[in-house]
C-alpha cells in the first residue's frame, strides 16, 4: 500500500514539474519524505525478533 502511494507521489511530482507548480511541488517533496521515513522504519520494526513476555497468571488472593 505504502508502495503504491509513493509510486501515485512521483507521478503527481512529474505532472506538477510539467504544469509548474512550485507550491504543489513542495508539498508532494514533504509528503514523499514522510512516506519514505514510514517505510524505512516499517523495514527497521520488521527485522526485529519478537519479545517472549510469557504466559499471564493470576495474583494469590489475600485473606
Amino acid at each position: 500500500m505504502v508502495v503504491e502511494i509513493e509510486k501515485d507521489l512521483i507521478l503527481r511530482r512529474k505532472r506538477a514539474e510539467e504544469e509548474q507548480w512550485v507550491g504543489e511541488i513542495d508539498g508532494i517533496d514533504m509528503t514523499l519524505a514522510f512516506v519514505r521515513t514510514k517505510q524505512a522504519d516499517a523495514a527497521r520494526l520488521a527485522q526485529r525478533s519478537p519479545v517472549a513476555l510469557g504466559i499471564p497468571t493470576t495474583r494469590p488472593q489475600r485473606n
